[in-house]
């Protein structure tokens, strides 16, 4: 089961967990990612972080993702989540749950489609703080977290 998700609505992380469990009565192992807003980011005290996307595109950039991670790992479902619009501090922004028969698959396939999100989902972020509001380049450390599965990538400025 895949499933993959944009929404502005926050998530009920057990639910979702569980409900991917559920779906599959292989399962022997749930790796789960969540992303939340963070207070500092390079040093700047942030307010708040805001993200879009271009609706379609992105579910589907996330789906070729999640159809590689099925590929390289053995993993029975996926499901994620990603927030866009105005996001507070210590609010949830993604939810990467993986489902295997093993704790190895479960967990390298979550790392992977997480460095995968990272730097090749079509999302913009602009940080909001006290100094004013800019927008979020990737970083180099995400396209090398990216190059360690053998996916060259070239997003940092």
């Amino acid at each position: 089961m895949v499933q993959v998700r944009i929404q502005t609505e926050d998530f009920d992380l057990s639910a979702e967990v569980a409900a991917l469990h559920a779906a599959d009565a292989r399962v022997g192992a749930v790796a789960v990612f969540v992303g939340t807003v963070r207070q500092l980011d390079e040093g700047q005290a942030l307010d708040c972080l805001e993200l879009e996307h271009y609706p379609g595109m992105t579910e589907r950039a996330i789906e070729d993702m999640v159809e590689q991670a099925r590929q390289r790992f053995e993993i029975f479902g996926a499901r994620v989540l990603h927030r866009v619009g105005r996001l507070g501090l210590g609010e949830q922004i993604v939810l990467v749950a993986v489902t295997a028969a093993h704790r190895g698959q479960a967990f390298q396939a979550c790392e992977f489609l997480m460095d995968y999100l990272k730097t090749q989902a079509p999302f913009w972020k602009k940080e909001h703080g006290a100094t004013g509001s800019r927008w979020v380049d990737a970083r180099t450390s995400d396209d090398a977290a990216l190059a360690k599965w053998g996916i060259a990538a070239s997003n940092a400025a």
